[in-house]
């Protein structure tokens, strides 16, 4: 028997001030038996760092044609395409020939500095990827903050997200690679 994902709901409210975008969303999340709290968290954050209206989950780990998150157009096109982890630059050619814009958030700093030593000069030619790094020690604070239902407070300035959830609080500063 197939282990089914657990959905978690989160009300997140985000003032960005650096992009001027004042949110206010009610979010569910399906986590996939495989993956990880701190993966999830991290979800939540990417989804919080990109914010706008129209911005979406998609079915993640379950489909293997999607991002993590996306936005779309009218026309059901990709606009934005947003990726965690390391994937290979075929995967990336393929996000950039569907989309508009495709940002990557890469996680885990041993696996993150050496994957990017070995891409980064073949990542060079697509013009709009932007990858970023986020420290696995944020990532494990993220992880603490779980919890079938939460209230999220995210306020953006100056480049530095503040995730606030209950009595948790977790700076995070993402460093730009490209």
């Amino acid at each position: 028997m197939a282990l089914k994902s657990t959905v978690y709901k989160a009300t997140v409210n985000l003032a960005d001030m650096d992009r001027g975008v004042y949110l206010d969303e009610s979010l569910t999340l399906a986590q996939h038996p495989s993956e990880t709290d701190e993966r999830m968290m991290l979800r939540i954050l990417v989804w919080a760092l990109n914010a706008v209206e129209g911005l979406e989950f998609t079915k993640g780990l379950c489909a293997d044609d999607e991002p993590e998150i996306w936005k779309k157009n009218y026309s059901d096109e990709i606009e934005t395409w947003i990726e965690l982890g390391c994937p290979d630059e075929k995967w990336l050619r393929k996000a950039a020939s569907r989309s508009k814009e495709v940002i990557l958030y890469t996680y885990g700093d041993n696996a993150a500095s050496i994957w990017w030593q070995q891409t980064k000069a073949k990542l060079v030619r697509f013009e709009h990827l932007s990858v970023w790094f986020i420290p696995e020690h944020v990532i494990d604070q993220l992880a603490k903050m779980i919890a079938r239902t939460m209230q999220i407070q995210v306020t953006i300035q100056d480049g530095t997200a503040w995730l606030t959830c209950g009595d948790q609080s977790v700076e995070v500063r993402p460093e730009k690679w490209k």
